[in-house]
């Protein structure tokens, strides 16, 4: 029989205007893995912090255990048993793993020594690998996921709410990380976990709950639903999940990537003999933990990085020549008549400037091609307005700021931007990001289509089946070395997920 863990009734909460949740209804029984489904926006981190402590609701009850509980801080959700795993970690990077595990408690209740052979006890009832004496900045991503974990349980709790907790792991730590979240299942816990990868919901959740625009609309059972039925939950309507990868299209060597080296301003090296070859009529995959030289790789091709070495052929295609475009400035890379366009990382900064409305955004990107210090703004508007339609741009007019759209619209509006250019190149660093799953499946086909045009385009994602399913080659990266480059339609993402964790011997071609 199942027993409520956690119940709430009627939670509602308003940011001014704005709706966050409206009127949630939500069981978590004992000893069960919940999955949090919803778009971006539709309120899921915001219900979870309510559970945590962060937020207050406006409206609704929350019941722990069948009794009404008032939760205004973390310090009241620890109180209640609840613990929650953000996606971003709250750990000292000089403490030990143990010393940021005790931070903040009482000092008669523990001393280190006893904390560690505590740390080590929960590790072996759940299955953690943890050196509680080692130092935060010794730790992988996985190994801090794992210290914020066990911080948690060291504090009692029994429901925990894990935010995005595979979004930096390879598919091994994932595996592992599933099972030790079945071990604490299986020991009573409710897990609650926020996630929008629908392959890993069905492999450990044992229900979902669904959001929808603030609103909630049900909770299914995993084993009787499919990626097809939730993604319908979660917009509204069907949607194809299906990436049409074609063939390449007359693949010719289009930018030849040569021992690239690179330190940063702090003196660490970020690039480390980065060697390939991207083609035209191909997708480039680009793989790797976050922060392993993907940013740094993408600014230096486009004369946003200086590199200590190495060299970048652009085979220009228009006049048969070839240039190398190391250390040259974006100016000097458009002057030598290479159509190379970048979707970086950073949207506004680097790609938009907020305060500016989408038309002038367009026109930052045919600026130098004018004579005349007054631009002409009819054929920027037109473009503004054919990205708006086509992308389906959630705006007012062309004429609003930038930075009062969402982060999924900004987003659309720079891919639009930088396709509409018709590029010989087309990098791309995370353009799904923050975006709805209908959104994200439009700009994959964008990305075919720039393929099927003859562009060479240079993909940086962080799914590994959506790597798999669009690109044609999959280069992999690892502390800013290539440790492999491997077929994107005979690999397998836990050939990707080693190397992504391997240090390559230096660079690595192609072939």
């Amino acid at each position: 029989m199942e027993t409520p863990a956690i119940e709430l009734r009627n939670i509602t909460k308003r940011f001014g205007s704005i709706v966050a949740n409206k009127d949630i209804n939500l069981v978590v029984n004992k000893g069960e893995i919940l999955s949090l489904l919803g778009e971006n926006g539709s309120g899921k981190t915001t219900l979870m912090n309510m559970i945590s402590g962060i937020y207050y609701p406006d409206a609704g009850q929350i019941f722990i255990d069948g009794k009404e509980v008032v939760i205004k801080s973390p310090k009241d959700a620890f109180e209640h048993k609840i613990g929650m795993i953000h996606q971003h970690f709250k750990l000292v990077d000089i403490f030990s793993a143990t010393e940021n595990i005790v931070l903040g408690l009482k000092e008669d209740k523990f001393n280190i020594k006893e904390s560690a052979e505590q740390i080590k006890k929960i590790s072996e009832q759940y299955g953690f690998e943890i050196d509680p004496t080692r130092k935060i900045y010794d730790m992988s991503v996985s190994e801090k996921q794992t210290v914020e974990i066990i911080k948690v349980l060291y504090r009692g709790a029994d429901i925990l709410i894990l935010d995005e907790p595979t979004a930096v792991l390879t598919p091994q730590e994932t595996e592992k990380l599933f099972n030790i979240l079945r071990r604490m299942r299986d020991d009573g816990k409710s897990i609650i976990i926020i996630t929008h990868k629908l392959h890993e919901v069905l492999a450990l959740s044992d229900k979902v709950a669904v959001l929808r625009k603030g609103e909630y609309i049900g909770t299914v059972n995993t084993a009787e639903t499919n990626e097809a039925e939730l993604t319908e939950m979660m917009v509204g309507k069907k949607i194809s999940l299906n990436i049409d990868r074609s063939d390449p299209v007359n693949p010719q060597e289009r930018l030849l990537v040569k021992n690239l080296n690179c330190t940063n301003i702090e003196g660490i090296k970020v690039l480390n003999g980065v060697t390939f070859t991207a083609n035209s009529g191909e997708i480039l995959g680009i793989a790797g933990i976050a922060g392993s030289g993907q940013k740094e790789l993408l600014e230096a091709i486009a004369g946003l990085q200086k590199l200590d070495s190495g060299e970048i052929i652009y085979n220009n295609p228009n006049t048969n020549s070839t240039d190398n475009l190391r250390d040259k400035t974006p100016t000097q890379i458009r002057d030598l008549g290479v159509r190379l366009s970048f979707v970086p990382e950073d949207r506004l900064g680097m790609g938009l400037v907020g305060n500016m409305d989408i038309v002038d955004n367009m026109m930052l990107r045919s600026y130098k091609k004018g004579h005349s210090l007054f631009l002409e703004r009819k054929n920027p508007k037109s473009l503004a307005e054919k990205v708006i339609n086509e992308l389906e741009v959630a705006t007012p007019s062309a004429a609003t700021p930038v930075r009062r759209l969402s982060g999924g619209n900004v987003q659309k509006v720079l891919v639009g931007r930088e396709i509409a250019a018709s590029p010989t190149v087309l990098m791309a660093a995370y353009p799904v990001r923050g975006l709805d799953i209908n959104s994200s499946y439009l700009i994959y086909n964008l990305l075919n289509e720039q393929k099927e045009k003859g562009v060479a385009v240079i993909f940086v994602g962080e799914d590994l089946d959506v790597l798999i399913e669009l690109c044609d080659k999959i280069v992999v990266m690892s502390s800013g070395s290539v440790s492999g480059i491997v077929d994107a339609r005979t690999t397998t993402k836990e050939e990707i997920g080693l190397m992504m964790t391997k240090k390559a011997e230096g660079g690595s071609d192609n072939e």
